[in-house]
């Protein structure tokens, strides 16, 4: 086999890529930073998302992906362009096939536009699958049997919500709820509670040391530095694992309002299999402490959050990837 594969799983906070055989041999932040003068890409990944909100005039640092689709077309075909240059080697006699997945929500021209992406970055065809399918399949949910299973990917940009039997999604739903959107009420919440105007990254921290989707018998406290909003002068402040759950009560809401709307579109017989087996969870912020407890106790159905739910949607991708023929189905798009 001369041609090679790639599995990408094009996530709005990171990428990770697949290759048959290798693994998951990429998994860096989806970040570009980019010079303002001429349009050069400067850096990527890893190295890019260490100048986010630390650059100059000069250079300014994104993530070309919103809400799991993207939002920059130009940035997003650089990085896509990168990422599978450094999974491959430079020096290649074919171009390679590669499988992306994309958010159960998009749109036709949303959808069009990855592909187009990973065409312009040096792909010789591309495939789309929808991410709730490979999530599953990288959860080892046996999705072609007769029987409902019940996924919840949360992402950085969205969470994907749903109901696959035989192979396909019976019903889903997709929110623009995740890691990123629980940065922002963090930092937000800590400005209006405190005073204290943090960045991206220190929200990051604090929800990923002493976050929790509920309260705990005994909280968790860290220490958090930022500018005073009303002297401007930096300012240290003890941050506990309470103010999380508070600063996060309206998103985790949505959650579960978003996961009660899908299971209440869900044949009967598929409900009752949801309910024997319980939800799974994938995805990164999967990873809050106390969410699948949040979630079991306001639906009561039981949940669980699936082995390294980070690379879920990765391994998944690159399982459909190797059997393109059993999960042909499952394909949205190819070009």
């Amino acid at each position: 086999m001369l041609i090679k594969k790639v599995a990408i799983d094009l996530g709005t906070t990171n990428i990770l890529v697949h290759v048959p055989k290798r693994g998951i041999v990429i998994n860096e932040p989806s970040v570009v930073a980019i010079s303002r003068e001429d349009g050069k890409v400067l850096a990527v990944g890893v190295e890019a998302k260490d100048m986010i909100g630390r650059t100059p005039d000069t250079i300014i640092a994104e993530r070309p992906l919103k809400d799991g689709v993207i939002a920059n077309y130009h940035t997003t075909e650089a990085m896509l362009r990168y990422f599978i240059n450094k999974a491959l080697g430079g020096v290649r006699l074919f171009r390679p096939e590669v499988m992306i997945a994309v958010p159960a929500g998009i749109t036709s021209t949303e959808r069009r536009a990855v592909v187009d992406a990973a065409m312009a970055a040096g792909a010789r065809s591309a495939y789309i699958i929808k991410e709730p399918i490979v999530a599953a399949i990288g959860a080892d949910i046996p999705i072609g049997s007769a029987s409902g299973h019940m996924i919840m990917d949360i992402g950085g940009g969205t969470a994907e919500i749903a109901v696959i039997s035989l192979g396909g999604i019976v019903s889903c739903g997709s929110v623009r709820i995740g890691g990123n959107r629980f940065d922002a009420s963090i930092a937000e919440f800590i400005r209006r509670k405190y005073g204290l105007a943090i960045g991206e990254r220190s929200a990051e921290k604090i929800k990923i040391d002493i976050g929790s989707a509920m309260f705990m018998d005994k909280p968790l406290s860290m220490e958090v530095k930022g500018r005073d909003m009303i002297s401007g002068l930096p300012r240290a402040l003890l941050v506990t694992s309470d103010d999380t759950t508070e600063a996060l009560k309206n998103d985790l809401q949505g959650l579960v309002e978003a996961t009660k709307e899908v299971l209440h579109n869900t044949p009967p017989e598929l409900s009752a299999d949801v309910m024997e087996k319980g939800i799974i969870m994938s995805g990164g912020s999967a990873l809050l402490r106390n969410l699948d407890e949040l979630v079991s106790q306001a639906i009561g159905v039981p949940c669980y959050v699936a082995d390294e739910p980070l690379l879920c949607v990765a391994k998944g991708t690159g399982v459909a990837l190797e059997n393109l023929d059993s999960y042909k189905r499952s394909i949205l798009s190819t070009k």
